[in-house]
């Protein structure tokens, strides 16, 4: 049984991820550089789907010390993040997104790689979590799978993130089991419903920030 929605068990996180999902750096990459661009000074920041904190820790390593909650629904990714982020002082919170509470604490809300699991309906209910808990002008940038317009444009892109995956080392046993997901457990929406979600919220700007082959990042400003 796993201890978290991926699918790899949480200590194998950090060593998986890269090996699964091409160019995943670029995620943490384009969300730094976009809060610079943004927010230059952040000084509140919510990870939700924090996982195992690594984009806290490149976030303190770019912005400084600030006031910074991790939250996840899985207590074995929490666990590797507090060990990793020690010498830091970070509030940590074992919940979901769909179930966020609060209103205009954070400059900063990041969702990477979270809210794919999630169907339109709990989708919906996070991006507006995700909005309430946002001050005035602040901003929300998530990335996920997605689902092209077509259905040879997704059986294309998922050959290619077979392939990738592959290259990567991966077993193919592994790769096909992880391929498998898509669509069942992986819910995956296109780039049109993405932006509308976020509009929907009522984010005032709605933008597409980065895409390759099935992931994509976005943005919201409040």
């Amino acid at each position: 049984m796993r201890d978290n929605k991926t699918s790899q068990a949480a200590n194998e996180y950090d060593d998986n991820v890269h090996k699964t999902i091409p160019r995943y750096h670029l995620f943490h990459e384009e969300t730094l550089d976009i809060v610079k661009a943004v927010v230059p000074k952040p000084q509140t920041w919510l990870d939700t789907g924090c996982g195992t904190g690594t984009l806290i820790l490149k976030a303190l390593a770019c912005f400084g010390t600030m006031k910074i909650v991790a939250a996840d629904p899985s207590e074995s990714m929490l666990e590797i993040a507090r060990e990793k982020l020690m010498n830091y002082d970070i509030t940590y919170n074992q919940v979901s997104s769909e179930a966020l509470c609060g209103v205009g604490i954070f400059d900063v809300v990041t969702a990477i790689m979270v809210h794919h699991y999630l169907d339109k309906e709990l989708r919906k209910q996070a991006t507006e979590n995700c909005y309430n808990m946002l001050k005035q002008d602040g901003i929300y940038i998530t990335f996920e799978t997605i689902k092209p317009n077509t259905q040879s444009g997704t059986q294309i892109g998922l050959q290619r993130w077979r392939a990738a995956q592959l290259r990567n080392g991966k077993s193919a046993e592994s790769v096909d089991k992880h391929i498998s997901r898509y669509g069942s457990e992986l819910l995956p929406i296109t780039v049109e419903e993405h932006i509308h979600t976020i509009k929907q919220a009522g984010f005032t700007t709605a933008e597409i920030l980065w895409v390759s082959g099935l992931q994509a990042g976005f943005y919201g400003i409040k």
